[in-house]
């Protein structure tokens, strides 16, 4: 058979397999390198596994969707830096499993919010947005305030991280029970918002 470019097109199954071909080898020239780069996976300085409250707080915010309306990357656009702060850089998302980028802004990007409200600010507006956006269509979640943490489930969720090479010790899980003692679904919820990008903006 004379192999041509019309040849190949009338062959599905050829068309499909070389395809694959090309795409499969111009993925790993894109991707494998990265995992040998310092900089895609190398924490930067100051960031920490999460602790136990930040750790919850984040299920929680995957639990609740929050996802689907808040990105948590901020692109290398002068548009994107000048509202949210610094470009997001991979080496912040080394203890993310998974991370929580996003797609899709309904409400603002996320990224950079540690620190900017106070965590009163938080508790109204995960209570009622409209108190301190009167515009925001975000809706409430005042049971987060009701509801109380188990503070048994953080162990074996602090063990599975550990198993995908998340720097916790044996002390770092014992202890962790003792610090969700007595706090509700919205502390935990508040505390993760509170550590996001604070490295980025320390450094800087």
């Amino acid at each position: 058979m004379k192999f041509s470019h019309e040849s190949i097109e009338k062959n599905p199954w050829l068309l499909i397999g070389l395809v694959l071909l090309v795409v499969s080898f111009g993925g790993l020239v894109e991707i494998v390198p990265l995992f040998f780069q310092k900089s895609t996976t190398e924490p930067v300085a100051g960031l920490k596994p999460y602790s136990p409250l930040r750790l919850v707080g984040r299920d929680i915010y995957v639990r609740e969707g929050c996802y689907n309306c808040h990105s948590q990357m901020i692109r290398p656009f002068r548009a994107e830096t000048e509202r949210y702060g610094h470009y997001s850089v991979a080496g912040e998302f080394v203890y993310d499993h998974p991370f929580q980028w996003g797609s899709k802004r309904t409400g603002p990007d996320l990224a950079r919010v540690g620190g900017r409200y106070s965590d009163e600010w938080h508790r109204t507006h995960l209570d009622n947005p409209r108190d301190v956006v009167p515009e925001s269509n975000m809706p409430g979640y005042p049971w987060l305030a009701k509801t109380k943490l188990n503070p048994d489930e953080v162990i074996p969720k602090m063990r599975a991280l550990q198993r995908l090479a998340t720097p916790y010790t044996e002390e770092d899980i014992a202890q962790a029970p003792a610090a969700l003692a007595d706090k509700t679904e919205q502390d935990a919820l508040i505390a993760y918002l509170q550590g996001l990008g604070i490295q980025i903006k320390t450094r800087n």
